[in-house]
């Protein structure tokens, strides 16, 4: 099959001018992501340009009734959690397609392949960012975080990527690449009477959407963010019909992005930092809530163990920060007194407010530190940005202290992303922790403490068939727990191979079948990611490809 894959594209001819990969040393790479799964790929092709991806396309669609095998995943940095990337039939490496087309004040437009750390340093010379970057930021690319809904710590008050694509677009299952932006209910029309693949899928979807409107906008999760199934509720509310708010979040499995559009807005310039440490959970909700009618731009946590690795781990968090150690040890000297006096903080917030002046950010932080001062807690203001760097440098390295310092153990990323609505979390974190508790794991806890969005990171040995049973149950559990706290299993990592299984339970029948007619509408041959979002392979197949050798 390889060798009449590389024929039919005419790999050695003008017809295909990007890659295709088939030696099995050089398609290792391609066998996992940041996830705990190995999935071994056939063939691996890297297209220079929307041409490439058309001819793929068009290859695999006309060659899928002979071969019900093939299928399309699209790949960029693989820096993923949830085994989005991974596939058994050709992985689409669009890495080559990396260039930034345009950067102006208020819009980028770029390829998939294009690192955000290069546009950011692209939109930075005009003074401008797109604000929805993950953690990943200096790693991912512009197409995993569209593919994925990525979001991180500026989502609180700029929301995530879903906010900021204003135009896609996107090779579809008949070959051809067609434009995506917001219409007019006129507009709609118009596309409505296309004789095309795209009318066809302008109608369907508008069918779909307007014969189900009440039960798909109830279906959306009542939450600040949310990376699970697909968007329909965000795609026609009777006045805009817009369908990128479809396909961001949609893993690859309605369409191969060629081209993506951001908005970009201008920074805030200066920050003061808010350090909360509290003794246990008793006050959180209410801190929460107090913290959030100050309106910081970013409200991050962590937990006791997080900061117990960090102590434990000191020259790492030296090395990050790129500074002294001595100096260093000394800037900590307040919180080592803190911690001989009452242990470790079971949590640790930290609220970053920021203003167009030194004085505006300095005077919210002020605020808001005189407003906490009602609670029992120990509150900081930090006097400068290398005081709160190292704060930051914690929070940022909580998931690299777990996977450098392991030992046989390593990071298992399976319940890294659940989100309940903050003022719940006083009563979830206990019973979470009751849940946690019974494997007896080492783990940590940081998160989006603003939107209530947690990452749970455990440390496990999974060439142990004992601790690959633990992911199942453990997962199942976690996910029973945030579901009947109304919350969901992903608001920003999305569904890949680890959460596909769990979509029916979370939305229920009906809505998931909507999900599979959304899939059959714009893929009726399932050429795009299959397994995940809708028609996963099952439970029994996520446990089989979690990676043994991990």
């Amino acid at each position: 099959m390889e060798k009449k894959i590389k024929t039919k594209l005419g790999i050695h001819t003008t017809n295909f001018t990007g890659d295709v990969i088939d030696e099995p040393t050089l398609l290792v790479p391609y066998e996992n992501d940041t996830s705990l799964f190995e999935v071994h790929p056939t063939l691996v092709v890297k297209p220079k340009n929307a041409e490439d991806i058309k001819k793929i396309v068009t290859f695999v669609a006309g060659e899928k009734a002979e071969d019900p095998s093939l299928s399309l995943t699209a790949r960029a940095a693989g820096t993923g959690m949830a085994g989005g990337v991974l596939n058994e039939s050709i992985i689409v490496d669009v890495t080559h397609m990396n260039h930034i087309k345009s950067v102006t004040t208020d819009r980028a437009v770029v390829e998939p392949g294009v690192f955000y750390r290069d546009l950011d340093t692209e939109t930075k010379k005009l003074g401008v960012i797109m604000p929805s970057f993950p953690a990943s930021r200096e790693l991912c690319a512009v197409g995993g975080m569209t593919g994925t809904n990525a979001s991180g710590e500026m989502t609180l008050t700029y929301g995530s990527t879903e906010n900021w694509v204003k135009r896609l677009k996107i090779v579809l299952s008949d070959g051809n690449e067609c434009e995506f932006g917001p219409l007019s209910p006129l507009e709609l029309e118009e596309k409505k009477k296309l004789m095309t693949f795209e009318g066809e899928i302008y109608r369907e979807m508008h069918t779909l959407l307007e014969d189900n409107y009440d039960l798909i906008k109830n279906a959306e999760p009542k939450l600040a963010k949310n990376a699970t199934g697909y968007a329909l509720w965000k795609v026609w509310d009777r006045k805009t019909f817009d369908l990128t708010k479809l396909f961001v979040g949609s893993e690859g499995t309605l369409g191969l992005f060629t081209e993506i559009e951001f908005a970009l807005i201008k920074p805030k310039e200066y920050r003061k930092l808010v350090v909360i440490f509290l003794p246990n959970l008793n006050n959180l909700a209410q801190i929460v809530a107090q913290v959030l009618t100050h309106k910081p731009e970013t409200f991050e946590s962590y937990d006791d163990h997080t900061f117990q690795f960090a102590i434990r781990f000191f020259p790492d968090i030296v090395k990050s920060l790129k500074t002294g150690i001595v100096k260093l040890g000394l800037s900590f000297i307040p919180e080592v007194f803190m911690v001989l006096r009452g242990g470790f903080p079971k949590l640790v917030l930290l609220a970053e407010f920021t203003g167009d002046s030194e004085e505006e950010a300095t005077k919210k932080a002020e605020v808001a530190f005189a407003d906490l001062k009602q609670f029992p807690v120990q509150t900081e203001i930090m006097r400068n940005q290398k005081d709160a760097q190292k704060f930051w440098t914690i929070r940022h390295e909580s998931f690299n202290l777990l996977r450098n310092h392991g030992k046989a153990d390593k990071t298992a990323p399976f319940i890294d992303d659940i989100i309940v609505s903050p003022e719940k979390l006083p009563e979830f974190l206990p019973k979470l922790a009751e849940v946690m508790s019974a494997y007896k794991l080492t783990y940590t806890i940081a998160g989006h403490i603003g939107d209530g969005n947690l990452h749970i990171i455990p440390l496990m040995n999974l060439r142990n068939a004992r601790d690959r049973d633990i992911v199942m149950e453990l997962g199942q559990k976690v996910f029973d727990l945030v579901f009947s706290f109304g919350g969901s299993m992903s608001a920003e990592h999305n569904d890949g191979l680890v959460r596909t299984p769990y979509l029916k339970q979370m939305y229920g029948d009906e809505v998931y079948r909507l999900f599979e007619e959304t899939k059959n509408i714009f893929d009726p041959q399932h050429i795009f990611n299959p397994g995940k979002k809708v028609f996963g392979k099952g439970l029994d197949y996520v446990k089989d490809h979690i990676d043994k050798t991990y």
